[in-house]
């Protein structure tokens, strides 16, 4: 068994190729023969080689990785994400490093700080909580690219949908199945989506002439849990409603379970939306009515662009949109 690494003189002898040919073909630089790359790559197989990827990043001034900083590593939405953003660097030659900000601006700015430090090419930020003055700070260290949060002045460098838009298709889909007390279960409170969200639902209740009522508006997280809470207290007071807006497909998750244990049957009782549209809400019960946002398509996009970015290549990024998937889980107002 070979002792030493395997040098580009051992492939190139192999493959009966010059050594430059070899070089070329590890670089993907120049254009090279079908035939003969395909016989290179097996040659390299064929001892066992591995480029040496820090090596050449030395050498090029680059580390051929990149930072991903999500918000949750877990959650379903920001998985999905994660494997767009795994797809858009497939076959590209950087390697993606995910950490965790943990959905707390003080974390965010620690693990950003320590992927800058290991000296990556580039970053992308999923969500977060940096102040427009970090980012704009961060830009112009780095290329970055931010996914699923919209940034001033940040156009041609962000990702996201118009979650404005979306909430408000959601309730707005309610109003006219003849709901009138709609309740939302909120996310977390100074997250810009759970902002963006609310005021969605407002203008499609202002819209409609229903007023506002402060009693149906319930504090959540974004977890199944804070759903089974936000349902409970609302039963606890009496409080009197046909329908629930959550924030995201896993607090409809807590929310039904909650009213699924209390005997309240979804849509006859109360109609249900989410927000996200996560692979598993086509298939609970009743199939969940919800607003989608494509969180692989965001991440494979954002990919992409950064590697042009990286590459100095002109990019464009998507237009995407929210869009209302509706289901079984809404259903006309029963008169009484």
């Amino acid at each position: 068994m070979k002792s030493t690494p395997t040098t580009i003189s051992d492939i190139a002898e192999r493959a009966k190729v010059s050594k430059s040919t070899v070089s070329r073909v590890l670089n993907d630089k120049s254009v090279v023969n079908k035939q003969t790359r395909r016989t290179v790559l097996e040659a390299m197989e064929s001892l066992g080689y591995q480029a040496n990827v820090f090596a050449r990043g030395l050498a090029s001034g680059r580390s051929m990785t990149v930072g991903v900083v999500t918000q949750k590593i877990g959650s379903p939405f920001f998985d999905m994400m994660m494997q767009g953003v795994i797809q858009g660097f497939s076959g590209t030659g950087y390697s993606p490093i995910f950490v965790d900000g943990q959905m707390e601006d003080v974390t965010e700015y620690k693990v950003i700080q320590t992927l800058l430090g290991r000296k990556v090419d580039g970053l992308l930020l999923l969500g977060g909580d940096l102040s427009h003055l970090d980012l704009n700070d961060l830009r112009n260290r780095i290329p970055t690219i931010v996914v699923g949060k919209e940034v001033p002045g940040w156009d041609d460098q962000c990702v996201y949908v118009d979650n404005v838009r979306g909430a408000y298709d959601a309730t707005k889909h309610l109003i006219d199945f003849g709901h009138r007390d709609i309740a939302i279960i909120r996310g977390i409170l100074h997250h810009q989506d759970a902002i963006r969200r609310f005021e969605g639902y407002s203008q499609a209740l202002a819209e409609a002439g229903i007023e506002l009522d402060p009693e149906l508006v319930l504090e959540g997280n974004f977890t199944a849990q804070s759903g089974i809470l936000a349902i409970n207290s609302l039963l606890m007071r009496g409080k009197s409603f046909s329908a629930v807006f959550c924030a995201n497909d896993m607090v409809a998750y807590g929310a039904r379970l909650t009213l699924q244990r209390k005997g309240i049957r979804v849509p006859e009782d109360v109609s249900l939306v989410g927000f996200d549209d996560q692979a598993e809400s086509a298939f609970v019960t009743p199939p969940l009515t919800t607003v989608r946002q494509p969180g692989a398509e965001m991440g494979a996009a954002a990919a992409s662009a950064l590697v042009s970015m990286m590459e100095g290549k002109p990019f464009e990024l998507p237009v995407l949109r929210a869009e209302l998937q509706r289901r079984e889980s809404v259903s006309k107002i029963r008169m009484s």
